[in-house]
């Protein structure tokens, strides 16, 4: 027999996590899928969460999941690969009904093809200053130049240290700061000494920054008619999500989205508040067309 939920929340991170708070604590049936591949599990910790800042992102997921459990929210380990519609219902795997969607399955941080960059990424590779700068504030940084929004990062990088290296890396990179200095040269690749040249030079360097490129993945959103949009800056496209409204709702009835997968850029605190309110409304959805 399959079992049929009010809403099932596909991802279970901070949005998907506060997302079935909200709605077990108004005492619906939930069932959160996670398939345990979140976005900072290379981090040491979530910074900018008010009241948690420095958790590890294993620790607060662990807390978030014995929460919505104490309210009754069901969890199941397993990665999503289908999901079509059955009427008024939504059947996810081919087993569980859900009147229902949250989608929360965030984005995968896809890293520049340079040696090194992905078996440091989240200790001494970096990408986001808001993110990590603390962490690394005072100390040697460089920043390899992936794209023309280099220059953003030569801007604000030096705020945490004085001495901040861009290597162009075969670009023209504008917008770089006087005292930012800047190192000629492709990339060879990177490692815990620093940013090696593909000329032999090594410039030592305790930090390394690069840009990654959110991408949405996840093949059930097209079974669902739920279309991936870029997001550009600066007329480039820097990252995928999900179009929604400021309420998490899509163009497809009966599914709302939350955390970076519908906003990339989102901090861990801001995809849980995204996730509370796609909560709350889906709970109004159920009240008014149930």
């Amino acid at each position: 027999m399959s079992l049929q939920y009010d809403v099932i929340v596909i991802g279970g991170g901070a949005a998907g996590l506060s997302g079935a708070l909200v709605l077990a604590r108004a005492r619906r049936r939930v069932l959160v899928i996670d398939g345990g591949r979140p976005r900072n599990a290379p981090a040491d910790g979530v910074h900018n969460y008010l009241g948690r800042e420095g958790t590890p992102p294993g620790e607060l997921v662990s807390i978030g999941r014995q929460e919505i459990q104490r309210y009754g929210a069901e969890i199941l380990e397993a990665t999503v690969d289908s999901v079509r519609r059955e009427g008024e219902l939504f059947r996810v795997n081919g087993e569980h009904l859900a009147r229902r969607l949250l989608v929360t399955t965030g984005v995968v941080d896809e890293l520049p093809d340079i040696p090194g960059v992905a078996e440091g990424f989240g200790r001494h590779v970096l990408h986001c200053p808001y993110c990590h700068g603390w962490e690394v504030r005072d100390r040697p940084i460089g920043i390899i130049a992936t794209s023309a929004l280099a220059g953003h990062a030569a801007q604000l990088w030096p705020q945490w240290s004085d001495d901040v290296v861009l290597f162009t890396n075969g670009l023209e990179v504008a917008g770089v700061p006087e005292k930012v200095r800047v190192v000629e040269g492709l990339v060879a690749g990177v490692d815990e000494s620093g940013v090696h040249l593909r000329d032999g030079t090594i410039v030592p360097r305790e930090a390394v920054v690069v840009q990654t490129r959110p991408t949405v993945r996840a093949a059930f959103l097209a079974e669902l008619g739920l279309e991936v949009a870029d997001l550009e800056m600066q007329g480039e496209a820097v990252a995928t999500y999900v179009p929604a409204d400021p309420t998490g709702k899509t163009s497809v009835p009966g599914v709302w989205v939350a955390g970076n997968v519908s906003d990339p850029m989102a901090q861990v605190i801001q995809a849980a508040a995204a996730g509370g309110k796609a909560g709350a409304m889906i709970n109004m959805d159920l009240i008014v067309q149930p």
